[in-house]
């Protein structure tokens, strides 16, 4: 058994064994070797299974970003649960969403005081969540976003993404700190993950220009990831060039 290096709490780890059978084996391939720790993941979500492979599955130091309702007890996780992830994102019937999460939210909970999760925000609490994300590349930790608009669900081909994450890198490039933007996909069918080559914030900028641009970039290189994945056979062990 590899050593976990995430530096998470025993009682922790032991929890995240127990949901193995929730979360299966995934084949992580990449486009040109493997990113270096202190890089910006930027995925798409399929749900809580993205996000959660990357956790239980990838034993690298990585810290994910989440909505702030995810990450404040609870009662804002139990209205946020039932009503935007499995009412309006995953669609499932109001009622059903409040009976199945008065199980299921305080699981979540416990799973994500463990999990050290960045709260993401969208007002002026911003700023905490760039400092936090700053914070955590300076000490060797890679970190997750899932920025896609799922305004119509979460779709395996991304309609869009929000652009805060390029926020984020613009104020640490400020700081001195050039970090790499790695575009990657996670194919829930065949249970592998892509990671592109990593392209440093500084080039992107200067290749793409606007925000919007560079955002667009990564949505489409988000996307081709995703046809890759479909191509690839999942026994194909070898990265993928």
């Amino acid at each position: 058994m590899k050593k976990d290096i995430k530096n998470r709490k025993l009682w922790f780890r032991v929890y995240k064994k127990m949901m193995h059978g929730r979360y299966k084996p995934v084949t992580f391939k990449y486009i040109d070797g493997e990113f270096a720790d202190g890089s910006f993941i930027v995925s798409n979500h399929e749900g809580t299974d993205a996000p959660m492979s990357l956790e239980t599955r990838l034993n690298r130091k990585i810290t994910m970003l989440g909505a702030h309702e995810m990450n404040s007890g609870f009662l804002a996780m139990y209205k946020y649960q039932t009503r935007v992830y499995y009412h309006e994102k995953k669609g499932w019937n109001l009622h059903l969403a409040r009976a199945f999460c008065l199980l299921a939210t305080p699981l979540t909970n416990l799973f994500y005081k463990g999990l050290n999760l960045i709260s993401t925000y969208r007002d002026a609490r911003f700023l905490i969540t760039v400092k936090e994300c700053i914070k955590a590349i300076q000490n060797g930790n890679s970190v997750a976003i899932f920025p896609e608009d799922s305004t119509n669900g979460y779709l395996s081909k991304l309609e869009g993404l929000h652009n805060g994450f390029l926020l984020i890198c613009e104020n640490a490039f400020k700081k001195g700190l050039d970090i790499p933007v790695v575009p990657a996909y996670f194919n829930i069918k065949n249970r592998m993950y892509v990671f592109d080559k990593p392209i440093l914030y500084s080039e992107l900028v200067e290749k793409y220009g606007s925000r919007n641009e560079s955002s667009n970039y990564i949505l489409n290189r988000i996307n081709e990831l995703g046809d890759i994945t479909k191509e690839v056979p999942k026994n194909e062990k070898r990265s993928l060039n």
